[in-house]
Protein backbone atom coordinates (compact mmCIF):
# COMPACT_ATOMS: atom_id res chain seq x y z
CA UNK A 1 0.00 0.00 0.00
CA UNK A 2 2.78 2.36 0.93
CA UNK A 3 4.58 1.72 -2.37
CA UNK A 4 1.33 2.33 -4.27
CA UNK A 5 0.94 5.67 -2.51
CA UNK A 6 4.45 6.65 -3.53
CA UNK A 7 3.67 5.82 -7.18
CA UNK A 8 0.47 7.88 -6.99
CA UNK A 9 2.33 10.82 -5.47
CA UNK A 10 5.02 10.62 -8.16
CA UNK A 11 2.38 10.49 -10.91
CA UNK A 12 0.58 13.49 -9.43
CA UNK A 13 3.85 15.41 -9.19
CA UNK A 14 4.63 14.66 -12.86
CA UNK A 15 1.14 15.73 -13.91
CA UNK A 16 1.44 19.00 -12.02
CA UNK A 17 4.86 19.64 -13.55
CA UNK A 18 3.53 19.04 -17.08
CA UNK A 19 0.56 21.28 -16.41
CA UNK A 20 2.90 23.97 -15.16
CA UNK A 21 5.06 23.73 -18.29
CA UNK A 22 2.01 23.83 -20.54
CA UNK A 23 0.70 26.86 -18.67
CA UNK A 24 3.99 28.77 -18.95
CA UNK A 25 3.40 31.97 -20.87
CA UNK A 26 5.81 32.77 -23.67
CA UNK A 27 6.45 36.48 -24.20
CA UNK A 28 7.27 37.74 -27.70
CA UNK A 29 7.76 41.51 -27.90
CA UNK A 30 7.45 42.94 -31.40
CA UNK A 31 8.27 46.41 -32.72
CA UNK A 32 8.44 48.17 -36.09
CA UNK A 33 9.78 51.53 -37.16
CA UNK A 34 6.43 52.59 -38.62
CA UNK A 35 3.02 51.23 -39.47
CA UNK A 36 2.32 50.55 -43.14
CA UNK A 37 0.76 47.55 -44.94
CA UNK A 38 4.01 45.69 -45.68
CA UNK A 39 5.39 45.86 -42.14
CA UNK A 40 1.95 45.17 -40.63
CA UNK A 41 1.79 42.04 -42.79
CA UNK A 42 5.16 40.90 -41.40
CA UNK A 43 3.87 41.28 -37.83
CA UNK A 44 0.65 39.40 -38.61
CA UNK A 45 2.58 36.60 -40.35
CA UNK A 46 4.80 36.14 -37.30
CA UNK A 47 1.83 35.87 -34.96
CA UNK A 48 0.04 33.44 -37.29
CA UNK A 49 3.01 31.04 -37.20
CA UNK A 50 3.19 31.29 -33.40
CA UNK A 51 -0.52 30.44 -33.17
CA UNK A 52 -0.13 27.50 -35.56
CA UNK A 53 2.65 26.12 -33.38
CA UNK A 54 0.56 26.06 -30.24
CA UNK A 55 1.30 29.54 -28.89
CA UNK A 56 -2.17 31.01 -28.51
CA UNK A 57 -3.89 33.56 -26.26
CA UNK A 58 -3.75 31.03 -23.42
CA UNK A 59 0.05 30.77 -23.31
CA UNK A 60 1.35 33.63 -25.45
CA UNK A 61 1.92 37.26 -24.57
CA UNK A 62 2.41 39.03 -27.90
CA UNK A 63 2.98 42.78 -27.82
CA UNK A 64 3.53 45.25 -30.63
CA UNK A 65 4.77 48.85 -30.62
CA UNK A 66 5.38 51.22 -33.51
CA UNK A 67 8.07 53.91 -33.40
CA UNK A 68 5.95 56.10 -35.70
CA UNK A 69 8.91 56.62 -38.01
CA UNK A 70 11.16 58.06 -35.28
CA UNK A 71 14.52 56.32 -34.57
CA UNK A 72 14.66 58.01 -31.13
CA UNK A 73 11.32 56.43 -30.22
CA UNK A 74 12.56 53.09 -31.60
CA UNK A 75 15.47 53.29 -29.14
CA UNK A 76 13.10 54.05 -26.25
CA UNK A 77 10.87 51.11 -27.19
CA UNK A 78 13.87 48.78 -27.40
CA UNK A 79 15.14 49.79 -23.96
CA UNK A 80 11.69 49.31 -22.45
CA UNK A 81 11.35 45.87 -24.06
CA UNK A 82 14.70 44.76 -22.65
CA UNK A 83 13.53 45.88 -19.22
CA UNK A 84 10.35 43.80 -19.62
CA UNK A 85 12.50 40.68 -20.25
CA UNK A 86 10.57 38.92 -23.04
CA UNK A 87 11.65 35.53 -24.35
CA UNK A 88 12.30 37.01 -27.80
CA UNK A 89 12.35 40.52 -29.26
CA UNK A 90 11.26 40.77 -32.90
CA UNK A 91 12.30 44.00 -34.63
CA UNK A 92 10.77 44.80 -38.02
CA UNK A 93 12.74 47.07 -40.42
CA UNK A 94 16.30 48.31 -40.08
CA UNK A 95 15.98 51.27 -37.65
CA UNK A 96 14.00 49.21 -35.12
CA UNK A 97 16.39 46.29 -35.54
CA UNK A 98 19.39 48.54 -34.92
CA UNK A 99 17.74 49.88 -31.77
CA UNK A 100 16.89 46.39 -30.48
CA UNK A 101 20.36 44.97 -31.15
CA UNK A 102 21.95 47.97 -29.43
CA UNK A 103 19.71 47.61 -26.37
CA UNK A 104 19.75 43.84 -25.92
CA UNK A 105 22.90 41.98 -24.95
CA UNK A 106 21.33 38.71 -23.79
CA UNK A 107 17.68 38.54 -24.88
CA UNK A 108 17.37 36.92 -28.34
CA UNK A 109 16.64 39.42 -31.13
CA UNK A 110 15.09 38.34 -34.43
CA UNK A 111 15.03 41.04 -37.11
CA UNK A 112 12.83 41.05 -40.20
CA UNK A 113 12.45 43.12 -43.38
CA UNK A 114 16.06 44.29 -43.14
CA UNK A 115 17.75 44.83 -46.49
CA UNK A 116 21.43 44.66 -45.53
CA UNK A 117 21.95 43.17 -42.04
CA UNK A 118 25.74 43.27 -42.29
CA UNK A 119 25.83 46.82 -43.66
CA UNK A 120 23.44 47.90 -40.89
CA UNK A 121 25.86 46.34 -38.36
CA UNK A 122 23.23 44.00 -36.96
CA UNK A 123 25.39 40.93 -37.52
CA UNK A 124 29.03 40.46 -38.58
CA UNK A 125 28.07 37.80 -41.13
CA UNK A 126 25.01 36.04 -42.52
CA UNK A 127 26.35 32.61 -41.56
CA UNK A 128 26.19 31.71 -37.87
CA UNK A 129 26.17 35.39 -36.87
CA UNK A 130 27.05 34.71 -33.23
CA UNK A 131 25.82 36.73 -30.26
CA UNK A 132 22.08 36.87 -29.59
CA UNK A 133 20.91 38.00 -33.04
CA UNK A 134 19.57 36.44 -36.23
CA UNK A 135 16.78 37.27 -38.66
CA UNK A 136 15.54 37.65 -42.20
CA UNK A 137 16.79 39.89 -45.02
CA UNK A 138 14.49 41.21 -47.74
CA UNK A 139 17.28 42.34 -50.08
CA UNK A 140 15.63 43.00 -53.45
CA UNK A 141 16.83 42.24 -56.97
CA UNK A 142 17.18 45.82 -58.25
CA UNK A 143 18.40 44.72 -61.68
CA UNK A 144 15.17 42.78 -62.11
CA UNK A 145 13.21 45.85 -61.06
CA UNK A 146 14.96 48.08 -63.58
CA UNK A 147 14.36 45.49 -66.29
CA UNK A 148 10.64 45.59 -65.47
CA UNK A 149 10.52 49.38 -65.77
CA UNK A 150 12.34 49.13 -69.10
CA UNK A 151 9.63 46.79 -70.39
CA UNK A 152 7.14 49.61 -69.87
CA UNK A 153 9.53 52.27 -71.13
CA UNK A 154 11.91 50.79 -73.76
CA UNK A 155 13.70 54.13 -74.18
CA UNK A 156 14.26 54.51 -70.43
CA UNK A 157 17.18 56.84 -69.69
CA UNK A 158 16.65 58.03 -66.12
CA UNK A 159 14.87 56.86 -62.96
CA UNK A 160 14.13 59.07 -59.96
CA UNK A 161 14.43 57.60 -56.48
CA UNK A 162 12.97 59.35 -53.44
CA UNK A 163 14.52 57.88 -50.30
CA UNK A 164 15.52 58.58 -46.73
CA UNK A 165 19.34 58.81 -46.52
CA UNK A 166 19.03 58.17 -42.78
CA UNK A 167 17.80 54.61 -43.37
CA UNK A 168 20.73 52.23 -43.81
CA UNK A 169 18.59 49.83 -45.84
CA UNK A 170 17.72 52.58 -48.31
CA UNK A 171 21.34 53.62 -48.72
CA UNK A 172 22.23 50.00 -49.53
CA UNK A 173 19.44 49.75 -52.10
CA UNK A 174 20.37 53.02 -53.81
CA UNK A 175 24.01 51.91 -53.99
CA UNK A 176 22.99 48.60 -55.58
CA UNK A 177 20.55 50.39 -57.87
CA UNK A 178 23.23 52.73 -59.19
CA UNK A 179 25.56 49.83 -59.94
CA UNK A 180 22.86 47.90 -61.81
CA UNK A 181 21.64 51.01 -63.66
CA UNK A 182 25.14 51.86 -64.81
CA UNK A 183 25.42 48.47 -66.52
CA UNK A 184 22.09 49.11 -68.26
CA UNK A 185 22.86 52.67 -69.39
CA UNK A 186 20.32 54.20 -66.99
CA UNK A 187 20.91 57.24 -64.79
CA UNK A 188 19.67 57.19 -61.20
CA UNK A 189 18.64 60.57 -59.80
CA UNK A 190 18.15 60.69 -56.03
CA UNK A 191 15.91 62.94 -53.98
CA UNK A 192 16.20 62.97 -50.20
CA UNK A 193 13.17 62.73 -47.91
CA UNK A 194 14.34 62.45 -44.28
CA UNK A 195 10.75 62.58 -42.95
CA UNK A 196 7.34 61.41 -44.17
CA UNK A 197 6.30 65.04 -44.55
CA UNK A 198 9.17 65.54 -47.03
CA UNK A 199 8.07 62.77 -49.42
CA UNK A 200 5.83 64.82 -51.69
CA UNK A 201 8.37 67.65 -52.05
CA UNK A 202 11.21 65.18 -52.72
CA UNK A 203 9.14 63.46 -55.41
CA UNK A 204 8.13 66.72 -57.06
CA UNK A 205 11.80 67.70 -57.32
CA UNK A 206 12.32 64.72 -59.65
CA UNK A 207 9.64 65.71 -62.16
CA UNK A 208 11.02 66.91 -65.48
CA UNK A 209 14.35 65.19 -64.80
CA UNK A 210 13.32 61.51 -64.96
CA UNK A 211 11.32 59.09 -67.11
CA UNK A 212 9.99 57.11 -64.16
CA UNK A 213 9.96 57.06 -60.36
CA UNK A 214 11.09 54.02 -58.37
CA UNK A 215 10.30 53.67 -54.67
CA UNK A 216 12.62 51.29 -52.79
CA UNK A 217 11.62 49.42 -49.64
CA UNK A 218 12.17 52.62 -47.68
CA UNK A 219 9.87 52.90 -44.67
CA UNK A 220 9.72 56.70 -44.79
CA UNK A 221 8.69 56.71 -48.45
CA UNK A 222 6.25 53.81 -48.15
CA UNK A 223 4.55 55.38 -45.13
CA UNK A 224 3.65 58.37 -47.34
CA UNK A 225 3.32 56.49 -50.61
CA UNK A 226 0.04 58.13 -51.63
CA UNK A 227 1.98 61.40 -51.96
CA UNK A 228 4.27 59.80 -54.54
CA UNK A 229 1.27 58.40 -56.44
CA UNK A 230 -0.39 61.82 -56.58
CA UNK A 231 2.75 63.40 -58.04
CA UNK A 232 2.98 60.56 -60.57
CA UNK A 233 -0.61 61.07 -61.71
CA UNK A 234 -0.36 64.86 -61.84
CA UNK A 235 2.88 64.82 -63.84
CA UNK A 236 2.14 61.73 -65.96
CA UNK A 237 5.29 60.09 -64.62
CA UNK A 238 4.85 56.37 -63.93
CA UNK A 239 5.61 55.19 -60.40
CA UNK A 240 7.11 51.74 -59.78
CA UNK A 241 7.86 50.09 -56.46
CA UNK A 242 10.03 47.45 -54.85
CA UNK A 243 7.17 45.90 -52.89
CA UNK A 244 3.93 44.49 -54.22
CA UNK A 245 1.86 46.08 -51.45
CA UNK A 246 2.55 49.49 -52.99
CA UNK A 247 0.95 48.37 -56.28
CA UNK A 248 -2.34 48.01 -54.45
CA UNK A 249 -1.80 51.56 -53.17
CA UNK A 250 -1.14 53.03 -56.62
CA UNK A 251 2.19 51.96 -58.13
CA UNK A 252 2.07 50.80 -61.75
CA UNK A 253 3.93 47.54 -61.09
CA UNK A 254 6.38 45.76 -58.82
CA UNK A 255 8.28 42.54 -58.56
CA UNK A 256 8.51 41.87 -54.86
CA UNK A 257 7.88 39.74 -51.83
CA UNK A 258 4.62 38.92 -50.13
CA UNK A 259 5.40 40.50 -46.77
CA UNK A 260 2.86 38.33 -45.01
CA UNK A 261 4.91 35.35 -46.19
CA UNK A 262 8.11 37.09 -45.01
CA UNK A 263 6.45 37.36 -41.61
CA UNK A 264 5.79 33.63 -41.65
CA UNK A 265 9.43 32.94 -42.56
CA UNK A 266 10.45 35.18 -39.64
CA UNK A 267 8.00 33.35 -37.37
CA UNK A 268 9.78 30.09 -38.18
CA UNK A 269 13.01 31.58 -36.79
CA UNK A 270 11.22 32.69 -33.62
CA UNK A 271 9.85 29.16 -33.13
CA UNK A 272 13.34 27.67 -33.44
CA UNK A 273 14.59 29.99 -30.69
CA UNK A 274 11.61 29.26 -28.43
CA UNK A 275 12.42 25.56 -28.83
CA UNK A 276 15.94 26.13 -27.56
CA UNK A 277 18.21 26.99 -30.50
CA UNK A 278 20.72 29.78 -29.96
CA UNK A 279 20.07 32.73 -32.32
CA UNK A 280 23.79 33.18 -32.98
CA UNK A 281 23.95 29.66 -34.41
CA UNK A 282 21.05 30.24 -36.83
CA UNK A 283 22.06 31.59 -40.26
CA UNK A 284 20.39 34.81 -41.35
CA UNK A 285 17.65 33.78 -43.77
CA UNK A 286 17.27 35.39 -47.17
CA UNK A 287 13.63 36.04 -48.09
CA UNK A 288 12.12 33.55 -50.51
CA UNK A 289 9.47 33.89 -53.21
CA UNK A 290 8.56 36.80 -55.47
CA UNK A 291 5.37 38.02 -57.10
CA UNK A 292 4.62 40.37 -59.99
CA UNK A 293 1.75 42.78 -59.33
CA UNK A 294 0.39 45.16 -62.00
CA UNK A 295 -2.09 48.01 -61.62
CA UNK A 296 -3.63 48.64 -65.04
CA UNK A 297 -5.82 51.47 -63.78
CA UNK A 298 -2.85 53.42 -62.44
CA UNK A 299 -0.81 52.70 -65.56
CA UNK A 300 -3.50 54.44 -67.61
CA UNK A 301 -3.70 57.35 -65.15
CA UNK A 302 0.08 57.83 -65.34
CA UNK A 303 0.20 57.65 -69.12
CA UNK A 304 1.75 54.22 -69.77
CA UNK A 305 0.49 51.00 -71.34
CA UNK A 306 1.06 47.66 -69.64
CA UNK A 307 2.92 45.35 -72.05
CA UNK A 308 1.13 42.11 -72.88
CA UNK A 309 4.20 40.12 -71.84
CA UNK A 310 4.01 41.67 -68.36
CA UNK A 311 0.29 40.97 -68.05
CA UNK A 312 0.82 37.37 -69.14
CA UNK A 313 3.17 36.56 -66.26
CA UNK A 314 1.58 38.78 -63.58
CA UNK A 315 0.53 36.97 -60.42
CA UNK A 316 -2.00 39.69 -59.65
CA UNK A 317 -3.62 42.35 -61.87
CA UNK A 318 -5.38 45.27 -60.18
CA UNK A 319 -7.93 46.95 -62.44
Amino acid sequence: MKLNSIYKAAALSTLLLCSSLQAKTVYVATTAIVEHPALDAVRDGIKAVLNENGYTDENLKFTYESAQGQPAIAAQIARKMVGDEPDVIVAIATPSAQAAVSASKNIPVVFSAVTDPVGAKLVPSLTKPGSNVTGLSDMVNVKQHLALIKEFLPNLKSVGVPYNPGEANSVSIVTALKAAASEMGIEIIESAAPKSSDVMIATKQLIGKVDAIYCPTDNTIISAFESVVKVGIDSQTPVFAADTGSVERGAVAAVGYDYGDLGRQTGDLVIRILKGEKPGMIDVKMAEGTDLFVNTKMAARMGVTVPEAVLARATKVIK
